[in-house]
């Protein structure tokens, strides 16, 4: 082969790489905006159903497509498209109403035209409570190897949708509220961790949720980290990883 034609068939190599680069970065960009989205758990507002160091994959589809749906928010339209609700006892994603930017991640409670309260740490829907069984203390290790146990109870909401909470501190400020009527076109959210979580209870810091903030719905952990580990130290996966959370569905 002349040397000519080895430097046309490098170019032609050249570019079949770019152009399969470039498919495969459309391809993903697709996955990402209308499929699934990865989200990792910061904080520990949803123990123990989403531990800290959980990353998850959130169907974008589930609730139909807004403006949050698209990076950056782009306001190509109002409102939401091919729009389904939510079913109470959901895990989403949504945008923060107080700055439209930030990823918050709860439980559905409460519905359009519902009246909640927590009453002495019981969850009432509609002016029933809700059922709540005390079932095994969560168990917390410390830094230093210290065990710390959690009152765990589980839930059973209307629709028959089951998930543990805890209860750490008995009588704590969200424990008990005033009865919170759910606009149309908003939902309530509450995190499972009960007396460590800033959700709809508290109506300056999160309060309703528009319809339109709802990013997507948690489905499905596909890698999860100790909380005081690190991604890159790829030496320490073997004793960092929490193998059995891996491919486990969101409930």
């Amino acid at each position: 082969m002349s040397v000519e034609a080895e430097k046309t068939e490098a170019k032609s190599s050249t570019k079949d790489t770019i152009r399969v680069i470039i498919h495969a970065l459309i391809l993903a960009l697709i996955v990402r905006v209308f499929l699934f989205q990865p989200f990792n758990i910061p904080s520990g507002s949803m123990i123990p159903t989403l531990l800290v160091g959980d990353y998850l994959f959130v169907s974008k589809y589930s609730y139909g497509y807004s403006r949050y749906s698209f990076p950056f928010g782009l306001n190509l339209f109002s409102g939401r498209v091919w729009a389904k609700d939510p079913e109470r006892g959901d895990v989403v994603v949504f945008k923060l109403p107080r700055d439209n930017e930030t990823d918050y991640i709860k439980r559905v409670i409460g519905l359009p035209g519902d009246e909640i309260q927590m009453i002495n740490g019981v969850l009432n829907i509609n002016g029933k409570p809700v059922p709540k069984v005390r079932i095994s203390d969560y168990v917390v290790t410390e830094h230093a190897g210290r065990k710390q146990r959690v009152a765990r109870y589980e839930e059973t909401l209307p629709n028959g949708v089951k998930y543990p909470v805890l209860d750490a501190v008995e009588d704590s400020f969200g424990d008990t509220t005033e009865v919170y009527k759910v606009p149309e076109g908003h939902f309530f959210m509450m995190g499972d961790n009960r007396d460590n979580s800033t959700d709809s209870r508290f109506l300056s810091e999160v309060g309703f949720v528009p319809f339109e903030n709802l990013v997507g719905k948690a489905q499905i952990i596909f890698f999860s980290m100790k909380e005081d580990s690190s991604f890159f130290e790829f030496w320490d996966w073997p004793t960092s990883i929490r193998w059995p959370r891996i491919f486990l569905v969101v409930h």
